[in-house]
Parts: C-alpha cells; structure tokens; sequence
C-alpha cells in the first residue's frame, strides 16, 4: 500500500476517534442521568445493551480469524 494512502487512512481514523471520545463522553452522561432518575429502567436498559454489545464482539472476533 502505498504510504500516502496510509496516511489518509491514519488522518481518517484520528478523526473518527475524536468524535468517538465526544459522543461516548455523552453517552456516559446519559448513563449516569438515567441511573439517577430511574435506575432500574436504566439497568434494564443496559442489560439488553450489554447482551448487543457481546453479540457484536462475537462478530468482531469473526472478522478476525
């Protein structure tokens, strides 16, 4: 691959990391806002979330055999 293309790819991904550190940042205070004001609809939300979250992981590890 040719390395200005490597560096496109590298300028591509450090972005969408800043606005991965933005949005998780928000999505850590939605989290806590829920659990404050109606913790067990909160946690029953975040199980589902959860139970998703290792469904793509299995995915994920797919992808990498």
């Amino acid at each position: 691959m040719k390395k200005t293309k490597r560096k496109k790819y590298i300028k591509i991904i450090n972005k969408i990391e800043k606005i991965r550190k933005k949005n998780n940042k928000n999505w850590m205070n939605l989290l806590r806002l829920s659990f404050k004001y109606a913790p067990n609809e909160a946690a029953k939300i975040m199980s589902k979330i959860y139970v998703d979250d290792n469904k793509i992981g299995k995915l994920a590890k797919e992808l990498t055999k």
